[in-house]
């Protein structure tokens, strides 16, 4: 009888030991960086300084969007991420498991920027424009004002100036 308690234990501990990994193995999975391959045209921002080349990732599904620049330790200062979306609307943004400091672009279906906010790293705070938008670029935090990039600047990228020639206005 005493042998057979052992056996249970041990397999219930086993069990359970097993239970904690498959845990433990998930949220670690879940707290991963999402990296997406350089789009290989680059983003170019009009400013008064000239254009500006980025190199970007592009996030175009709702998980690639949900994800974003999560978990990241770094953001080279020529690179960035866009987030495109289906249609025109409003949006918000968090930085909850973001750890860099962000620039956030607000960019209009016609390649405009309407707004430019700062994410503050695992911020849970919304930020959103006041008007609808159709792409959302991050950069690290400060590269649009010592850049030049304002309201009003023109985004350019093959996927926004499509959507732009479809645009009415």
């Amino acid at each position: 009888m005493r042998q057979f308690g052992i056996v249970s234990t041990l397999r219930a501990s086993a069990f359970s030991l097993a239970l904690v990994m498959s845990v433990a193995t998930q949220s670690l999975a879940d707290s991963k960086a999402m990296i997406l391959p350089v789009d290989p045209a680059p983003l170019i921002v009009e400013t008064d300084k000239g254009d500006l080349p980025f190199k970007i990732e592009i996030a175009d599904d709702a998980s690639e969007r949900s994800m974003g620049l999560m978990f990241r330790d770094y953001l080279p200062p020529d690179q960035g991420m866009l987030f495109i979306f289906e249609q025109t609307r409003q949006v918000g943004f968090w930085m909850k498991n973001t750890k860099l400091p962000l620039d956030l672009i607000f960019i209009s279906e016609n390649g405009t920027v309407k707004a430019i906010k700062r994410g503050e790293p695992m911020s849970e705070a919304p930020i959103a424009p006041d008007a609808p938008v159709r792409f959302v670029l991050e950069l690290n935090a400060g590269t649009a004002a010592k850049r030049g990039i304002v309201s009003g600047a023109r985004i350019h990228h093959p996927v926004i100036d499509a959507i732009s020639r479809q645009s009415p206005n």
